[in-house]
């Protein structure tokens, strides 16, 4: 079921999120919590590595939620509400970003060897996805 929240979303709504770090001798470990650390239960995780010098991303969701971290190396993720962009930096695996739906996104400058997971509140479906830019517009002003 489709929510009109999606369609008046925008860009302010996403925020670098501090994940949870622990450290001693060994070394860090972060820790990242269904509704507690992130406002979802993830029910899909992917991630993006090996990226050639192109932009991956280049759509929108009309439902899905998003959580992303750069594990490791660094990447920009662009985020366009139809009327406002924002670009974030990830590069630091304690910091991630909140993407809500009914945003479109692209994500491009990767360092060499970056790994970025993403922690998604969905399981993949199609139907959830705007992949026309300008579809995306006819959505947010719908």
């Amino acid at each position: 079921m489709q929510s009109n929240k999606s369609k008046q979303s925008t860009v302010s709504e996403c925020r670098i999120v501090d994940i949870r770090k622990y450290s001693d001798s060994r070394g860090y470990l972060s820790v990242i919590e269904n509704s507690i650390d992130i406002p979802f239960d993830i029910k899909r995780i992917y991630y993006l590595y090996m990226v050639p010098e192109a932009a991956r991303g280049a759509h929108a969701h009309k439902e899905l939620q998003q959580f992303m971290v750069a594990t490791s190396g660094s990447l920009n993720v662009t985020l366009d509400d139809g009327t406002n962009k924002k670009t974030f930096v990830l590069d630091r695996p304690w910091k991630g970003l909140l993407v809500v739906p009914g945003l479109w996104r692209t994500l491009d400058n990767f360092s060499g060897g970056t790994v970025c997971m993403v922690l998604a509140s969905e399981k993949y479906e199609a139907e959830d996805y705007i992949r026309d830019y300008d579809e995306f517009l006819k959505y947010k002003n719908s």
